[in-house]
Order: structure tokens, then sequence, then C-alpha cells
């Protein structure tokens, strides 16, 4: 979240409609160079627990615990920084996005350490998700990365 851009926002929902319980030491995904994407009610996208920190796009990210794949029932913006909960469990904060799978889904890069799988969270289909605004600071304070980094102007 960008304090200087970004007001307000409703949380992002969704529900968990497949556990994933592997996880990967060179998986090899490339942060993608948008802090923030809009999802729609009924996409799916996986969500994958990371370690890493880097925010840089491009960044290579190889250390990956698979949590699972969301259906988005409220649609909305998804950031940088925001919460991640499923059920009752606040899993980590939003890195960012892998795009090798597009257009079928993004993987949503979680950070949180340790980085668990579905399987070590004891998750179950049809927990709540929920992407609720993270704090104004957790970019900078997460991800050591200037809020200035924290956006792409888009061409014209």
């Amino acid at each position: 979240m960008n304090p200087h851009e970004d007001g307000p926002k409703r949380d992002v929902t969704g529900s968990l409609v497949k556990v994933l319980v592997h996880r990967r030491a060179e998986r090899g995904m490339r942060l993608e160079p948008f802090a923030s994407r809009c999802v729609r009610a009924g996409e799916v996208h996986e969500l994958v627990a990371t370690d890493h920190t880097e925010t840089a796009e491009g960044s290579r990210i190889d250390r990956v615990g698979f949590l699972g794949f969301a259906e988005i029932t409220a649609a909305g913006v998804v950031d940088r920084g925001d919460e991640v909960w499923i059920g009752p469990r606040r899993v980590g904060v939003v890195l960012g996005f892998d795009a090798c799978h597009t257009p079928n889904h993004y993987n949503v890069l979680i950070h949180t350490d340790p980085m668990p799988t579905g399987r070590d969270l004891g998750l179950s289909p049809e927990e709540p998700v929920v992407f609720r605004q993270g704090a104004p600071r957790a970019v900078e304070e997460i991800f050591r990365a200037p809020l200035s980094g924290n956006a792409q102007e888009c061409p014209m």
C-alpha cells in the first residue's frame, strides 16, 4: 500500500477451492512489474507462500510453499502489502504476482517466514480467503522497498 496514492479499499474475498501440499526450492517464478492486480469475481488464482522479500521487476522467486487455489467471490484490487487471511489464520502479506500461467491464473506470492504449505496450515476447501488492505508502511517495513518503487507508470 502506498499512502501517497492509495485510499481505503474494500476487502477482496474468496473461497479456497483446492489445497496444495508441496514446496519447491528452485521454482523459478518471476516477479511481475506491477504492485497491484485487479481480480474479478469467479476468477481462480493460486496462493503461493515464499520467504523472499525482493520486489524488483523480474526478481527470481525460488523458495515456495504451495497453499492452494482460491476462487474470488468479491472483485477488487490486490496490492503488495495486503494481508492474506485463510479462515482464522493470517498467512502473510502479498509480495507480488507471477504470471507464468496467465491467462489461466496468477500466482499470488505471499511473504511469510517460515513458508508453509496448505497441509502445514491444515487448510480445507471452502475456507474463506480475504485480502485485506495492509498497513501504510507494510511495504517499506517488510520488503525494504521505498514506496516510490511500489508503483509503475503506465506507458501512454
